[in-house]
């Protein structure tokens, strides 16, 4: 798909981050773009960023409240599009939602885990579900699934459990290796690509928070001070002297540097995902530190999860946990 001028595009969690940036920059090439997330008012000002652009006649961006791992919220979202943006095919589908969080079996609750697992890749499944239709409509379409290099690597560090993610991520990668070949056979004018980005800059860590722990407010709860503790301890910071008033601050210096001083912004993250698909890649690797992994793990993968593998690779990226 060389053009994206006219053309439908559904995008899952485009109310920050790299659904913000995929929509952006969607609309600049003249798409239609209809988007979900579960925050009305992230949306729209993605929307209004969007209609700030010098913008076609006719062009539609429309917003949809849905939670991608309640299929009848996507569902709704689906009879939404087609009468909002008045078509009955689209041809590019960004399954892009997602949250951290839930990654441990033993310290995080089952629900904290089930969550960042159905909406990593629940979502993704239902979105292919759902919209599977109308791309079959389309003369061309591109289903894009946003994995992780937490897809073929399940680690941030030797002392940090992120299982729930990671589950999730390799099943998106899996899946939709898997579905090239589906698609090949069944639907051959609907391509499949998978994006495996590394540390962008976005709202996540803050995000994933508010929604694992039903707190709004900036300020971490007594109950998340003290699995933010326990989380530094495992990253190797001592803890033991540090106030509560410390551990929030080093919480929120946290998610902070992770949006402000990541290597790859999410704009930088977009434009590499929209080129991969222009130029037919199924695997796209966004981030300088993703391709690093990428090799390194093909090199040595019995090394992949001991501390000097880590220890080695976030020497060279220059990644800053905890």
């Amino acid at each position: 798909m060389k053009d994206f001028a006219g053309k439908f595009a559904v995008i899952t969690g485009g109310g920050t981050g790299m659904g913000r940036e995929l929509a952006r920059q969607l609309v600049a090439e003249g798409c239609n773009v209809a988007m979900c997330d579960i925050s009305a008012e992230a949306m729209a000002e993605t929307k209004a960023l969007c209609e700030a652009q010098k913008l076609p006649q006719g062009l539609r961006i429309t917003t949809h409240v849905a939670d991608v791992s309640i299929e009848g919220q996507l569902q709704r979202f689906r009879d939404e599009l087609i009468e909002q943006q008045a078509t009955d095919r689209i041809h590019l589908l960004f399954n892009n939602a997602g949250i951290g969080g839930g990654g441990s079996l033993f310290t995080n609750s089952r629900e904290q885990w089930e969550r960042t697992f159905n909406i990593c890749w629940g979502g993704v499944y239902l979105g292919v579900r759902t919209f599977l239709p109308l791309l079959l409509k389309a003369d061309e379409g591109h289903i894009v699934n946003t994995s992780s290099i937490n897809g073929f690597w399940a680690s941030v560090g030797p002392g940090v459990s992120h299982t729930a993610y990671c589950a999730a991520k390799f099943a998106v990668k899996g899946f939709s290796e898997a579905l090239m070949t589906d698609l090949r056979l069944n639907a051959p004018h609907v391509k499949c690509s998978v994006v495996m980005p590394g540390h962008i800059g976005t709202s996540i860590v803050a995000n994933s928070r508010k929604i694992q722990s039903g707190n709004e407010s900036e300020r971490l709860s007594d109950a998340e001070l003290a699995v933010a503790r326990e989380r530094m301890k495992g990253m190797g910071v001592d803890t033991a002297a540090m106030s509560d008033e410390a551990i929030q601050e080093r919480a929120l210096d946290r998610a902070r540097s992770f949006r402000d001083e990541a290597p790859t912004t999410a704009a930088a993250a977009a434009k590499i995902i929209l080129d991969g698909v222009k130029a037919g890649r199924w695997r796209i690797l966004v981030g300088d530190d993703a391709r690093e992994i990428d090799e390194r793990v093909r090199a040595t993968p019995e090394e992949a999860y001991t501390p000097s593998f880590f220890e080695s690779y976030r020497d060279a990226v220059g990644w800053k946990l905890g």
